[in-house]
């Protein structure tokens, strides 16, 4: 299968023409990402759908698979076709038609509500394949409610293989999963920790052991074994490492 940038942009259709000063709208956006980028380790770059490219690529390295900033920039989606696996490539063309799709059957107030995320390969100058978790969310819709410009986060996948592919709204409490073998999207369950849960997760984040623990919240061990193993069940995880990576992929921490 041949793929090429233009593929991309398939489901994407602009009633408008955007000129110069709408994108002085697109300038605070920038800057908001820049300072992003300077908190955190995640890569985080900004899409273009109007202009069918990156207006911002910041220097954080899990993207960029050896290049600089600004070659990434220039590349746009091109980077994909030189970077991601060809299997990959033909599901991010799944994702991104699936997740159009989603997108336009939802109301016009909810479309900067909902993110999409998902994991995928990058390939590395040393030939190694990274994989890589993907989200992404519309920043600002043109006066149709069309997406034009979106923030990407990329970090490293808790997965161990391509897909996942969720889109989620922590507002309206919705997250539906794409099922790659019906091509439907499917409901999930919010996932809601109880306090103690969350207690228990951030202190083993803080790397406090299971005594310390049950000391500073004034419970048992075994009271501390019991939330652990309901933590455990509700995130469909074996131990804290996997909990916590979970838990910060479904922003629940």
């Amino acid at each position: 299968m041949s793929i090429n940038v233009q593929d991309f942009f398939r489901p994407i259709h602009f009633d408008d023409h955007l000129a110069d000063e709408d994108y002085e709208k697109v300038l605070p956006l920038i800057d908001f990402a820049k300072s992003i980028s300077q908190v955190t380790y995640q890569s985080v770059y900004l899409v273009d759908y109007y202009k069918k490219g990156f207006i911002y690529v910041s220097d954080n390295p899990i993207f960029l698979c050896g290049n600089t900033p600004r070659q990434v920039l220039e590349d746009g989606f091109l980077y994909y076709l030189k970077h991601v696996p060809q299997e990959d490539l033909e599901l991010l063309l799944r994702i991104n038609e699936a997740g159009f799709a989603f997108f336009r059957n939802l109301s016009k107030e909810d479309r900067l509500k909902f993110s999409i995320a998902y994991d995928f390969h990058l390939k590395q100058p040393t030939g190694n394949l990274l994989l890589i978790n993907h989200k992404l969310k519309p920043l600002l819709l043109d006066r149709h409610s069309n997406p034009w410009v979106a923030l990407c986060l990329v970090s490293l996948s808790s997965h161990t293989e391509s897909g996942h592919i969720r889109f989620k709204s922590k507002e309206l409490k919705q997250a539906f999963e794409f099922n790659l073998e019906t091509n439907e999207w499917e409901a999930m369950p919010i996932i809601q920790l109880s306090k103690r849960e969350r207690e228990i997760l951030v202190y083993s984040v803080q790397g406090f052991t299971m005594e310390q623990i049950a000391s500073k919240i004034f419970v048992s061990i075994d009271t501390i074994k019991f939330h652990k193993k309901n933590l455990f069940a509700k995130l469909g995880v074996k131990n804290i490492t996997e909990a916590t990576a979970a838990a910060i992929d479904q922003a629940l921490i």
